[in-house]
């Protein structure tokens, strides 16, 4: 070891100070500095001096210098989906599904997911509106918007309209509203859906399934009204045709010169006459003469 500082013209006895300052002021100088994850684009905020305030330029992923009085805030750049819901999420944030009401006023709540992305070069300008990170802008200012979007929209229709299969409408619209907003600040919203069915006031359910019983009930009787109507018209018909035809053939056989005989044959009642003698009894009709 001794050899080994000799080459470098050290003193040894100076090793022992040297080498461990060299490394302090690398450890300081490393934990001057923040390293930005993959995915995320750095913010650096300036204190003090002429250059104070929000730096224009995002900084990429990797170690970055933080000198006196600077911070660096990171902004994620990638897509993400985030959802507002009544169950406590990940970061510990309680209830926060959604709440609107028709347009009767009445109280109605969901849980609903957004999915969106920051620009990069939208995300030191983004901070400086808000002066929020990401995670607070999606707690606060997004999920306002988010919540105020779908009550506008909500507060139009009638809650059977939500219930009856609208209610892709009305998020839809509502979807249109916050991107238009968030699009110019450098956030694109991509996606805003429902999680789940709205929940309804147990009131409003059984309104609802009493009226659609009813519903179902009426059709279900004009369509037994309809058969009856249905099988009276076949009978009826059906009389007429047979009439008709009777109708044709007694025409007919009216105009036959063998009528009448046929007509005392459909009255005989099988039963011969009473004879004596050898004499073979049957009906005898006379010829129609000309």
């Amino acid at each position: 070891m001794s050899t080994s500082f000799q080459n470098l013209k050290l003193d040894p006895k100076l090793a022992g100070f040297v080498i461990p300052a060299v490394v302090a002021v690398a450890v300081g100088i490393f934990a001057l500095g923040k390293t930005v994850e993959p995915g995320n684009v750095g913010v650096k905020i300036r204190t003090l001096g002429p250059l104070a305030g929000v730096q224009d330029e995002p900084l990429g992923s990797g170690w970055h210098l933080n000198g006196i009085g600077e911070r660096i805030i990171e902004y994620p750049v990638i897509q993400r989906t985030y959802t507002y819901t009544r169950e406590a999420d990940e970061r510990g944030n309680e209830n926060e599904e959604i709440v609107f009401s028709d347009n009767t006023g009445l109280p109605m709540t969901a849980d609903v997911a957004v999915t969106l992305q920051v620009k990069a070069a939208s995300a030191p300008e983004l901070f400086e509106t808000y002066r929020l990170s990401f995670d607070q802008l999606l707690d606060g200012p997004i999920r306002n918007d988010v919540r105020s979007a779908i009550a506008a929209e909500t507060e139009k229709v009638p809650v059977e309209t939500l219930y009856s299969g609208g209610r892709q409408a009305v998020i839809q619209r509502a979807f249109a509203q916050v991107n238009a907003k968030w699009s110019k600040l450098g956030v694109n919203v991509s996606q805003l859906d429902w999680i789940g069915s709205i929940r309804y006031p147990e009131s409003v359910l059984e309104q609802i399934n009493n009226k659609t019983r009813l519903e179902q009930e009426a059709i279900a009787a004009r369509a037994l009204a309809a058969k009856a109507e249905a099988e009276a018209a076949a009978q009826i018909a059906k009389a007429k045709g047979e009439a008709e035809s009777i109708r044709i053939v007694n025409e007919a056989l009216s105009q036959s010169p063998r009528y009448v005989e046929l007509r005392a044959v459909d009255k005989w009642d099988g039963k011969l006459p009473q004879v004596t003698g050898s004499a073979t009894p049957f009906v005898t009709i006379p010829q129609k003469r000309d």
